[in-house]
This record gives structure tokens, sequence and C-alpha cells, in this order.
């Protein structure tokens, strides 16, 4: 691939930017001083510096984030604290996007990546892939509510949901649930139970798929996914 290619590829800047670069000599290959734009490199078999960096090329780049409140799943927004926002300077440099969204007020697992194609794979609603929510509800929780979510709710547009699986971990004035659904629609969770006359306090979501939310991510950190985590999908 071309030099100007893969340094802004991995962060060094725009295209614009990263030929100032090439012209001060600073980027080598193999211990060879590279300065023409064009020139055709291999990441996986040449060793690539920009001084003494050494270029860790990626293809395409999988995060895992453990999403805080407050915080709105976009790359951009005039008003409001983004994902993108909460990562370092190396990652924002990636054209990096969130697979779905969050509410703005729900934390919890959130894919940030820079592939499309792995997007659409867990977006597409042809493909029915499980969101699994933990949430606390202000309001009894029953079996009623359960037999409920297992048929289908309707909302308040009149959309009735796929069937969900609505676990209670603790049933009382302020309830604690979980619940599993396998579509996405606006508020979905939170409008779910609005039909049942039931309120969300709070929302986190715990797993996407066989994927669960690192235990050890606290709010607003992050990782890459581990191969063995990329396979799961």
């Amino acid at each position: 691939m071309r030099m100007d290619k893969l340094l802004a590829d991995s962060g060094y800047g725009s295209r614009k930017e990263v030929k100032k670069i090439l012209k001060t000599g600073l980027v080598t290959v193999d211990d060879k001083v590279i300065k023409d734009a064009k020139y055709q490199v291999n990441p996986n078999d040449q060793e690539i510096r920009v001084g003494e960096d050494l270029v860790d090329y990626r293809e395409e780049v999988y995060l895992m984030l453990n999403k805080p409140p407050g915080v709105i799943s976009a790359t951009e927004d005039s008003l409001h604290r983004t994902v993108l926002d909460l990562l370092s300077n190396e990652w924002r440099s990636y054209k990096l996007f969130p697979v779905g969204r969050l509410d703005k007020d729900t934390e919890g697992l959130l894919l940030l990546t820079t592939d499309g194609e792995f997007s659409h794979r867990l977006m597409s609603p042809r493909r029915h892939v499980s969101k699994c929510y933990q949430a606390k509800i202000e309001g009894l929780v029953t079996e009623e509510d359960v037999e409920a979510f297992s048929k289908g709710v309707q909302l308040d547009d009149g959309y009735m949901t796929k069937p969900a699986e609505l676990v209670i971990t603790e049933s009382a004035d302020m309830s604690y649930i979980e619940l599993t659904i396998t579509e996405g629609k606006f508020h979905q969770v939170k409008r779910m139970f609005k039909a049942r006359g039931k309120t969300v306090i709070t929302l986190r979501r715990k797993s996407i798929g066989k994927l669960e939310l690192d235990p050890e991510l606290k709010p607003g950190e992050y990782r890459e996914l581990t191969s063995e985590e990329l396979q799961l999908f």
C-alpha cells in the first residue's frame, strides 16, 4: 500500500499532514529513509518507523468500551460529549464509529470500529443478534410481565416487539431485572416497561451476542477486542 495511506490510516494525520512528515526525513522503512508519499510498503513484512516510533498498522480496529452515562453514541456533537471524546489521541486518529448506539443515560457495553461490514453484521435486523441489559425498575416486576415480554409488547406507537426474555433478579417497589432482546428500536427497553406501567431508572448493557462486557473495564475505559472475541461474531 502507499506510504501516505498507511501513515494516515495509522493515525499520523491527514494525507496532507503525512506528506509534510515524509519531507522531514523522519520516516524509515527497514532503516531506509522514505520521503515519497507514493512509495509502496508492506506493513506485514517491513519495519516502518516515524522517528523512534514503530508504526503499528491495523487494517481494522475493534474496541470494547464501557460507556458511562451522560455520553452520547455519536462521532461528533456540538452540544454533548461523545464516546469518541473518551478515547486517547492514539485512537481518536482512527476513523472509529460506534456499532449501534446506547441512549445518553444508558451505560455499559458499546463497540467501536472502523469496519463497516462488522457493524452491519451485528446490527442487521435479519441476524437477530441478542443484547442483554440489566436495569433498575420503579415498580413491582412480576411473572405476568415475564409472560408478556415473552410474547412481545405493544409500544406506544403500536409496534409489537419481538419476544424478549425477562429475568427478575429482585421484585419489589424497586425491582432489578435482566432483559434480553433481539432488536433495537428507539428507547426500546424503556418503552417496553412503560407499556407495562413501570419506569426504567438505570439501564446497563451487559452483553451483545456471546460477548460480555469486561468486568475489569471501569466506566469510560476501553480496550481492543481479542481475536477470540472477534470470532464470537
